[in-house]
């Protein structure tokens, strides 16, 4: 059963979250699940972590600038 509910922040701490969103309409929920994905893998797996959250930064600068595939792209290329 999914429950909503409410958390308050300091508005420099929404300020931070809105600069990790990917794409305007992420939710923070959305956006603190990968959040807390990434500190758990920090803790489990330090040395692939920094490797993974340099890849997850250039991504997002992809996807920033609009460098990626949709998903119909995709499926052409892969003859899906």
């Amino acid at each position: 059963m999914y429950m909503e509910t409410t958390i308050r922040l300091n508005q420099a701490t929404k300020t931070e979250l809105d600069q990790f969103k990917q794409y305007k309409s992420e939710s923070y929920d959305e956006l603190v699940r990968k959040l807390i994905y990434l500190a758990k893998m920090c803790e489990k797996k330090p040395k692939l972590s920094q490797q993974t959250i340099i890849e997850i930064r250039e991504a997002r600068e992809r996807i920033k600038k609009g460098e990626f595939y949709t998903e119909e792209e995709a499926k052409k290329i892969l003859g899906l």
